[in-house]
């Protein structure tokens, strides 16, 4: 895997992978299933290892690619055939066999797994469902567009080159002035101003400064932060590198909950990609900026939500929140100036930039 040193190396990658995604639709069907935790907890790996199996016997080429969730999750297992758009829902693993022989082979829509809007009538195109074509997707836009395993795919929907930009072409004080002016404020709940939070802890003296995701979500029934987890890790990954540049912070950490498995695990692998392709770590695009992060498993404790509470937890220590001042921003993480922000806000950055 080589090392990103310079624009032209994530170019490079970016121009390789939209090539091979191109050649692939010219001569094969591409087909994504949705695999965030509600589509595996509803079939999709029957679903996947079933397409697989049949398909190997025959002499069909197709891709198959495992992707996030793309919402509507009551209706999962859900498939999209490419380059046609065609979602089928609610998908077992034995009706692989009548989507290999009538749609794969035939051209033909097996209407009975089509959505079906309030009146009855039957959708085949995803983009055509009201549920998605009401909304401009900001945050979500990868989610279930993507492998999010697979680092190129996110480089090649100019992942990273929010990244680049920053770090090639602005300072901290206007990446900070360009944050604040865009009006992006907390989406943990609180709504306080993003660029002014960076300021304070940019401001903060001292050398040693510490950058936390709080993806903790410990509200029952939210699972916001877990679908970008789950579906565009890199985003995450992506935003924070870029909040560490604004505040001057060496270390990052992303508190997730154990609860989140796949979450977890696919918020490891962007973590150990991006260090690969040294989007992480040392002299990033051959600047003097470094940057790591580290993900650490929370036990569940709903206190931990609260962002003073969390710090606790990272040191090793109860949970528990403590008073204040002073403010994360002067005396954080091990008494260090530290900014705290939750996923969806870091996500958010990217798109800004």
């Amino acid at each position: 895997m080589m090392q990103i040193k310079n624009l032209d190396d994530l170019q490079k990658i970016r121009d390789a992978v939209r090539d091979e995604i191109k050649k692939r639709e010219k001569t094969e069907k591409i087909i994504t299933i949705s695999m965030g935790t509600s589509g595996i907890a509803s079939g999709a790996y029957d679903v996947k290892t079933a397409f697989e199996e049949k398909l190997s016997s025959r002499n069909i080429k197709t891709n198959i690619v495992p992707v996030g969730s793309i919402g509507m999750e009551f209706l999962e297992p859900i498939v999209i055939i490419h380059p046609d758009d065609l979602l089928y829902c609610r998908v077992e693993a034995d009706d692989v066999n009548e989507i290999i022989e009538r749609t794969l082979i035939k051209g033909k829509v097996i209407k009975r797994l089509l959505y079906k809007d309030k009146t009855g009538k039957t959708i085949p195109n995803f983009h055509n469902i009201p549920f998605y074509s009401s909304q401009k997707r900001i945050v979500l836009r990868n989610c279930g567009m993507i492998n999010p395993e697979r680092i190129e795919e996110y480089i090649a929907n100019e992942g990273y080159a929010a990244l680049s930009k920053v770090i090639t072409e602005t300072t901290p004080e206007e990446l900070i002035y360009i944050v604040s002016k865009s009006g992006l404020r907390g989406r943990g709940g609180a709504g306080f101003s993003t660029g002014m939070k960076w300021a304070f802890a940019k401001k903060a003296p001292g050398n040693v400064k510490y950058l936390i995701c709080n993806a903790d979500e410990g509200d029952p029934g939210a699972f916001m932060d877990r679908c970008v987890g789950e579906s565009d890790p890199h985003a995450l990954v992506e935003g924070m590198a870029i909040a560490g540049y604004a505040i001057g912070a060496q270390k990052g950490y992303i508190y997730c909950r154990a609860e989140y498995p796949l979450a977890v695990k696919r918020l490891r692998t962007a973590i150990d990609q991006a260090r690969e392709y040294g989007l992480l770590g040392t002299n990033i695009f051959g600047s003097d900026f470094s940057f790591d992060i580290e993900l650490m498993e929370g036990a569940g404790a709903f206190v931990c939500g609260e962002e003073t509470a969390l710090m606790a937890s990272i040191e090793g220590r109860r949970a528990e929140p403590r008073p204040r001042p002073p403010f994360p921003a002067t005396s954080g993480l091990w008494e260090k100036p530290t900014n705290i922000n939750n996923v969806k806000t870091y996500a958010s950055i990217p798109q800004i930039i």
